[in-house]
């Protein structure tokens, strides 16, 4: 079975729907009446045509078409119907990642690859883009969906303005980093470094809802890219 062309579908998903989706996109979609149907397509038409580049089959335009129309109709219903969380968020990316699914069995699972103009054909290589990329925005978002029901009133008002996300970019990235290269021991010096750079502004007792506030954020933050790590390690060796 050919797995190319599922790892390249994946990774212009998690690009098209994380990394080429700023804010104000992903607001517009919220809107509601016909104003959401012009944030849909562009969304849509920027999700196609990364996948129809990452395919790299010039001349087949069903993908694409297929991708943008199944996109399309799966954001305007969790738009519309669906209610913010952390469940509606992984059932939507559930979807979507069934949808590449379907395409690849049905069109390229036993493709044959010197017909089609491929370009950076290392599984390995899209396996650690993929892992990467999913460090980023991806993981950082399913961290806030999950963190959010526990958010102290004050806390969206203490620290950088959006010092909290490039930490946990900067902490994830490191952790795979350190699992992929076989420097494990990295992961438990990395943990005990941000203990104590918090300890300070955290040990006392009425700062006990921020405490476990930051804590759960880690913890699942530490264990998304812990997870990740092991999984790439056993896929690309």
């Amino acid at each position: 079975m050919n797995s190319l062309i599922l790892l390249r579908l994946l990774c212009a998903h998690v690009l098209s729907d994380f990394v080429f989706q700023p804010d104000r996109l992903c607001n517009g979609k919220k809107r509601i009446g016909y104003a959401k149907f012009k944030y849909l397509f562009i969304h849509s038409l920027i999700y196609a045509g990364v996948s129809y580049l990452f395919v790299a089959e010039w001349e087949n335009f069903i993908i694409p078409s297929i991708l943008f129309v199944s996109h399309f109709m799966v954001d305007f219903i969790k738009s519309s119907y669906a209610k913010a969380g952390i469940v509606s968020f992984l059932a939507d990316q559930m979807v979507h990642i069934i949808v590449i699914l379907i395409v690849w069995l049905f069109f390229y699972c036993n493709a044959d690859l010197t017909l089609i103009g491929l370009y950076f054909n290392d599984v390995g290589f899209w396996c650690l883009c993929i892992s990467y990329l999913l460090m980023l925005k991806p993981a950082s978002v399913v961290v806030s969906l999950f963190i959010n029901r526990w958010a102290p009133d004050y806390a969206a008002s203490q620290g950088l303005p959006n010092a909290g996300k490039w930490i946990g970019y900067f902490e994830r990235v490191l952790i795979l980093t350190f699992i992929i290269t076989d420097n494990i021991e990295g992961v438990g010096f990395l943990l005990a470094a941000k203990s104590i750079f918090r300890f300070g502004e955290l040990n006392k007792a009425k700062e006990i809802k921020i405490t476990e506030y930051v804590l759960i954020g880690t913890l699942v933050s530490f264990s998304i890219a812990f997870i990740s790590g092991v999984v790439v390690e056993s896929l690309v060796g």
